[in-house]
């Protein structure tokens, strides 16, 4: 990291994957062509997992090359008079890989829930229950994860 004076630890690097509401995924085609995408993240267990379609560019991707990157920032500040933003990110290195363990996925989708729609968490259980077959889940093992703040990191 070329800012040392802002490097973060990996405590807080999990933290900023876990608070911020969206995540940019990227990967690397067969072809060689880079792909970056949002995706609405949660870490469980060290781990940071994403539900999306059962297929699409991104899994295709993620079938020819499962070494991917997630950035994340999960608080920002515009600090005009210093001609700079403050914020907390993360960046982390892993290997993707589909779910396909029931209970594994179930999991992970009522975590997704819980962080995005805490407040219908009484018809989570039915609606994965019903979806569970036509929804894919991915789960990235990371390998190293960095965190960075400028300025007001708590």
């Amino acid at each position: 990291m070329r800012r040392s004076d802002r490097e973060m630890s990996a405590e807080f690097a999990l933290r900023v994957l876990s608070e911020a509401q969206f995540a940019t995924l990227s990967t690397v085609g067969a072809d060689g062509q880079p792909y970056g995408v949002p995706l609405s993240q949660v870490v469980l267990n060290g781990a940071v997992y994403f539900h999306c379609a059962a297929e699409g560019h991104k899994l295709e991707n993620i079938a020819a090359q499962p070494l991917v990157c997630i950035s994340a920032v999960s608080r920002t500040k515009l600090a005009p008079e210093k001609y700079t933003t403050e914020y907390d990110s993360a960046i982390a290195f892993g290997r993707c890989e589909i779910v396909t363990d029931a209970d594994e996925k179930t999991r992970a989708l009522l975590a997704i829930c819980e962080k995005y729609a805490p407040q219908d968490m009484q018809k989570a259980a039915g609606m994965i229950a019903r979806s569970l077959g036509e929804t894919c889940v991915c789960r990235v093992t990371l390998g190293s994860v960095t965190g960075k703040s400028n300025g007001g990191a708590e």
